[in-house]
């Protein structure tokens, strides 16, 4: 079987999809993941083939306009200037990818491609999978993943879904009407986002832990949870030498870093962070990220580095001090360590909910109230609070067991095969 994966984003956006193609390598299919120029060489370090498009989101996050939507909070500002990144590469996307996908036998899809993918499925005769690491399935049991304050009953719960669909329709409506039609022939994509248990009709696989995300007994059959999907570091790897001798020069440090969150002043942002970790009497390890915070050892209780596998350093670290998204959040899970959650927009307030209301750690600080005596007061809770430890400790351990990518992988593959046996 040969599955193109298409997945353009951020490192986010883009690494379970990694995980889900080295599963599909693993039982012996061959894979393809087309994404954005900034990811090619991350994709292809894993031995998967990379197709990209000529577009670098890393440059494209770091505009003035951008950088004030997403930090502002507003999901109809930040998803905005998402559409318009993503409205710029739309046409490329959809040509890109349609000859990547000639003679596959299964598109994927993340949520931020659904319409172009399925154009390229139906102008192919392709069969096409959802694979989503945030719930877009309306359910009375659980708040709408951007619109987690609506909840205070199943209306308001399913009302939240509602929102939470169109936004994620019209955002990938504006990316992909006009390339749909012009390039794969498509008709134009209704205004409104069809009665389905994802956003396209058909099978829907979700890379997130029940542990974190229980399965709603409302969801219907096609809608499989298999937990996250988690990529560890190359064979390759290997830690900075000064990071190794920091973390063993003394007790576990706070780990605080924003991934791909950028800020309109990254010098304020590492200064708050480290004046808190001081006030907490923490050490501190923080990772620059997109965010553009400045590497280098600042003191004795300080190492800054741009980045390094969260699966090897989170385990090492006594905290976690992180913005929310879907994959730096179930990372956070799985090394069973506490959680400060500051989100900046989008899904990640629904994540930062599920950390605090499954007693993994304080109460989120949004990033707009974001100051360091609020930070101080929650890594000093995270850290010193038995009960969180506790918790983090117990579900991390059972996420640790879980295989998602790999059973993924295998629903992919039987329906690939119950599809064929129809034909």
């Amino acid at each position: 079987m040969r599955a193109v994966i298409i997945a353009p984003g951020s490192r986010g956006d883009v690494q379970p999809y990694i995980a889900l193609g080295r599963a599909l390598a693993s039982l012996g299919h061959e894979c393809t993941i087309v994404t954005t120029l900034d990811h090619e060489v991350l994709v292809r370090s894993y031995g998967i083939t990379a197709v990209t498009i000529p577009l670098n989101v890393a440059e494209e996050l770091r505009s003035v306009e951008t950088r004030r939507s997403i930090e502002g909070g507003s999901v109809i500002s930040s998803f905005r200037q998402l559409a318009a990144i993503g409205r710029r590469s739309g046409r490329a996307l959809a040509e890109i990818g349609l000859e990547a996908s000639r003679g596959a036998d299964v598109i994927v899809t993340n949520f931020g491609t659904p319409l172009i993918a399925d154009g390229i499925s139906r102008k192919l005769g392709i069969p096409l999978v959802q694979a989503y690491n945030v719930p877009v399935t309306a359910t009375s049991a659980l708040p709408g993943a951007l619109f987690p304050a609506l909840d205070f009953g199943a209306s308001s719960r399913r009302l939240g879904h509602w929102l939470t669909r169109e936004v994620l329709w019209l955002t990938a409506r504006a990316v992909a009407n006009q390339a749909c039609v012009e390039v794969l022939g498509a008709k134009p994509a209704p205004a409104f986002a069809g009665a389905h248990a994802g956003l396209l009709p058909g099978p829907l696989l979700y890379g997130f832990s029940e542990a974190l995300v229980p399965r709603p007994k409302d969801w219907p059959a096609q809608v499989q949870v298999t937990g996250s999907w988690f990529v560890d570091e190359p064979s390759s790897f290997t830690p900075p030498p000064d990071l190794v001798r920091f973390l063993d020069g003394g007790p576990p440090p706070v780990c605080a870093g924003f991934g791909s969150m950028s800020t309109e002043k990254p010098e304020e942002l590492s200064t708050l962070v480290i004046d808190a970790a001081k006030a907490a009497r923490s050490r501190l390890v923080l990772l620059s990220g997109w965010a553009g915070l400045t590497p280098g050892i600042l003191s004795d209780d300080v190492f800054v580095l741009s980045a390094v596998p969260h699966a090897w350093l989170y385990p090492r670290c006594s905290a976690v001090v992180h913005h929310g998204g879907a994959g730096t959040t179930a990372a956070a899970v799985r090394a069973g360590v506490p959680a400060v959650v500051v989100p900046f927009h989008g899904d990640q307030p629904f994540w930062a909910s599920r950390v605090r209301q499954l007693g993994l750690g304080p109460n989120p600080i949004p990033r707009r109230k974001l100051d360091s005596t609020r930070l101080a007061s929650a890594i000093s809770l995270a850290v010193t609070d038995s009960a969180f430890r506790e918790r983090a400790a117990a579900i991390g351990r059972i996420v640790r067991e879980e295989q998602g990518a790999l059973l993924a992988a295998r629903q992919i593959a039987r329906f690939i095969s119950s599809a064929r046996s129809k034909r």
